[in-house]
Parts: C-alpha cells; structure tokens; sequence
C-alpha cells in the first residue's frame, strides 16, 4: 500500500484553490480521465495483439512462422463524455494484424454520430455543430464531417418514406405540396416536396408519403398516389380526400379513387372569394360564409349559400363566381360523420405539418439537396405523429370558428 501525508498548510491551499476557481480542478481531473482511458485501451489492444501473435512480449517462438511486434503508433479517438483520448496501437511485423479495439478509418464512437444526427435534426445547423463541437463532444468537428455524419441516417429515411401500407386501414387522406429552396448541382432551386396525410378506420393520423415533384402537375400528383397504392395503400377503402384545389388534383384523385368522394378546404375558398371583395364589406361578407361552411346541415348550407348568391351577385360578382366554381366541393363533408366534421372541413391538419417543416428549414435557408430534406422531415413527421395520437380524429374538441377573424387579414388568390 502506498503510504502519503498532507500536511495542514496543503490542504488550506488546496481549498483556497478550488474556491477562487474550482473549474480548474474539473479540467485536472478531464484530463486524468482522458489519460487513464487512453491507457485502458491502450493495453487492451496490446493484450489483442498478443493473442494474435501467440506469446508476450520478449517470450520467445515454439517454431513455425514467426511473426514480432514492431512498435506502434499514436491516434486520437473521440469517446461520448470523456473526449478525445490519446491511443497507442501496436503493430506486428507482417502488417496483418488489425485492432477489433477501435473501428477503422473512425474518429469518433458511433454514440457520437448518433448524437449529431439527432442535434442536427432538431434544429441545430451543421455549421453551428461544427463550431460548438469541441465543448460538446470534445473534439472540433467541420460542418463537413458532420454533413457526413449525417448521411448514416439517408438509408433509415428512406426506409421509412418506402414502408409497406398495406396494413393502415386508411379512410380518408390529406393531399398538400410544400415549397423549399434547395440546392440542386451548382445552383439553388425551388423545389416542392408533395405531402400525404392518412386518417385510419380508428381515426389515427400519419404521414403516408413525401415525395419531391410539381405541385402544380397533375402527372406528378398521379405518380405520387400510385407510389402510395405499390406500397400497400388499399384504394378501396379510400372515401374521402382533403385538399386546397390545386391545379389537376382533385381530378387525378377521383381516377386513382374511383370510389372516393372531394373534399375543397374552406379556408383556402374564403380566401379566393374575399381576395375579390372590398375593404369595407370583407367582414360582413366572411360573416355569410361562415354561415354556409357551419350550417348545422347540408339542407341550411345550401340555403344560405342561395341568400349569399342573391345579396352579393350586384356588388361582387367576381366573388360570387369564385365560390360558385368550388361550393359542391366544399359541402363534401356533411357526408360523414358530424364529430368528424371539424376536422374534414379544411386542410389544417396538413397545413401545421407544413408549418412545422417550414419553422424547422428556416435557419439553413437552402437545404442541401433532397435526401438532407428528406431527413428533416421524416423527423418532423415522426415527432408530429406522437402528438397526434392524443387527437384522433372524431374525438376532438370544437375549434373556434376559423372565420372569426378572417375578415381582418389581408387574402392573396392563392389557388
């Protein structure tokens, strides 16, 4: 046992020392900790290769093929909690021998990538991991590294966005495109990403598929759906779709769902019929529309739809026309279930998940490519379907009226 004593006056300085500045001592004993693992693993590898070589150092041959040590060469390697550690790796004369201690051509533990795939989902730049790296992970990280790191996470995305369907009983499904600016070769582009949400027999939300394309072609809104239908998608039990009228889609839902009903968001209607109304009468004009979008019954809707036709026909004929063309598609709803009615009205439900893709893609400004953007939204997914489980559809409580406060806004003609 090793014997030592501390006289009085060392300990006062000791104390003295760790009061004035206790951080220190933390680093003294980091450091220790990085010196002692960096050992442990170095004598680990040196015990694998003995075992590789067959007898210890300076113990000589039985015969057959001699082989030797032949010293060693330092690395770094970067461990979860402890830092960069300093290793010797031995090497045998033949070259053959390869350490199972510590992975090949690696910096860094798994855990660690692990880690900045997950900050980097969250809302964390790469560039901005690369700057605070050495005081998380212990060891400075370009944003190319972990640009890198980042890939590992491409062939779970993509299993994702490709999973069979064949078991979600899907009734009805949310169709919507949103916009991104991403860099495609050399140069930056605007490119859609086309969103479907399903809604199950049980009323569960979740997002069926993403797939970059033109919002605005009808061609590709088919591909879109048929990639939906090879993966399992029962068309069959498909009876209602929920979209914003953009250009073609109601049309090539109706083929691919031939026994499916339309459903045209209220919202992005109020908005077309207001855009064509003056400043003065908005609020009374979006007071009618309300009316016929929460009549108690597809009988009154109607009715109110006639009075607003007949009071507004003189003054806005542009508006009157305007919800002429999508009042049939707006009315779909009174067909299903009354609890269900809130939820089918519009396209809020894919409209948040919009939000969130948008609030989350902010900070880099240009994503980098399809797969980094497939990445952030299979994540954003993910984490959206675990709330949703709290409100399934049917069995939510009343919003208020989306009209409340819509007469004092400004609308653009969106579709």
């Amino acid at each position: 046992m090793i014997e030592f004593s501390v006289n009085v006056a060392e300990v006062k300085e000791y104390i003295k020392g760790l009061v004035e500045a206790p951080g220190k001592y933390f680093s003294m004993i980091r450091y220790n900790v990085r010196e002692s693992v960096g050992r442990y693993l170095s004598e680990l590898m040196e015990a694998e290769l003995t075992f590789y070589i067959g007898r210890e150092r300076y113990e000589r041959s039985g015969g057959g093929e001699v082989n030797y040590r032949n010293g060693g060469y330092n690395r770094r390697f970067t461990l979860k909690g402890i830092g960069a550690v300093v290793v010797n790796v031995p090497r045998d004369r033949s070259s053959k021998f390869k350490t199972s201690v510590l992975p090949r051509s690696r910096q860094y533990e798994d855990q660690i990538r692990e880690d900045m795939g997950l900050m980097f989902l969250t809302g964390v730049s790469t560039r901005t991991l690369s700057l605070i790296s050495h005081r998380l992970l212990g060891r400075s990280l370009s944003h190319n590294e972990v640009s890198k790191a980042n890939l590992a996470l491409t062939e779970g995305v993509e299993k994702w966005r490709n999973r069979d369907l064949s078991k979600e009983l899907v009734k009805y499904m949310f169709l919507d495109g949103v916009n991104f600016d991403m860099r495609i070769g050399g140069s930056v582009e605007k490119v859609a990403v086309l969103v479907a949400i399903g809604v199950t027999e049980g009323g569960q939300k979740l997002v069926l598929g993403l797939q970059s394309g033109d919002k605005e072609s009808a061609s590709c809104w088919r591909e879109f759906i048929r990639d939906l239908k090879g993966r399992g998608l029962d068309g069959y039990k498909v009876k209602l779709g929920i979209m914003d009228g953009l250009a073609g889609l109601e049309k090539v839902f109706q083929e691919e769902f031939s026994g499916a009903k339309t459903q045209r968001c209220q919202v992005h209607v109020a908005r077309n019929v207001l855009a064509k109304v003056t400043k003065k009468h908005k609020k009374e004009v979006a007071d009618d529309l309300r009316s016929i979008f929460y009549a108690s019954s597809k009988e009154k809707a109607v009715t109110f739809y006639d009075k607003f036709r007949n009071d507004w026909q003189k003054e806005f004929p542009s508006a009157v026309k305007s919800l002429e063309n999508s009042i049939d598609s707006c009315l779909t709803f009174f067909s299903f279930p009354e609890e269900e009615w809130i939820s089918l009205r519009t396209t809020n439900i894919i409209e948040r998940l919009n939000k969130e893709f948008k609030r989350r893609t902010k900070p880099m400004e240009i994503v980098a490519g399809e797969n980094s953007c497939y990445r952030l939204l299979a994540f954003i997914s993910l984490k959206m379907e675990l709330a949703w489980r709290a409100t399934p559809v049917g069995k939510v409580n009343d919003n208020l009226p989306f009209f409340k406060q819509i007469a004092e806004k400004e609308f653009t003609q969106n579709c």
